[in-house]
């Protein structure tokens, strides 16, 4: 045997593995509950408007973990899909606003949210699930500022 094959983790220990598994499992509990007419980062960006309305497009892309010209993009396909209005502000930023039909999207999805966390959590007990939002907190670097709640009790 290799020497740098016994250092190697199996597939099934390896933490990258392991995180793009339960992101499938994540993603597939999403559309499930709510269809495909709304991707989860969609979701994300819709959610951070609801809480932030008018926020400029890079300060959107701060809050939902994404990079600007992805953030523009998806900006927008939700305005072209009427959900959103992105207002121009001077120095060529934009301000974001969900527009009627985008607030009765979010009021459509929103009390099948906290369920569909509960089934993708289902696996886990009150303390496991805990556990598991602190560390994911820990692991993107939200630590002790991350919102507390817990979903899927």
């Amino acid at each position: 045997m290799n020497p740098e094959t016994r250092t190697v983790l199996p597939l099934q220990a390896e933490p990258g593995h392991l995180i793009r598994r339960a992101h499938q499992l994540a993603v597939s509990t999403f559309h499930d509950t709510h269809g495909r007419q709304v991707t989860p980062v969609q979701y994300a960006v819709l959610r951070a408007l609801q809480d932030a309305p008018g926020i400029d497009q890079v300060t959107l892309a701060e809050k939902v973990a994404l990079d600007t010209s992805t953030t523009a993009d998806i900006a927008s396909r939700l305005d072209a899909k009427g959900w959103i209005v992105r207002e121009l502000l001077p120095r060529r930023q934009r301000a974001l606003r969900l527009t009627a039909e985008g607030e009765a999207v979010l009021a459509e999805m929103l009390p099948r949210v906290l369920p569909m966390y509960a089934q993708l959590l289902d696996r886990l007990d009150a303390q496991e699930r805990d556990e598991l939002l602190r560390l994911l907190h820990k692991l993107v670097g939200l630590g002790s500022d991350a919102p507390s709640g817990n979903p899927g009790a």
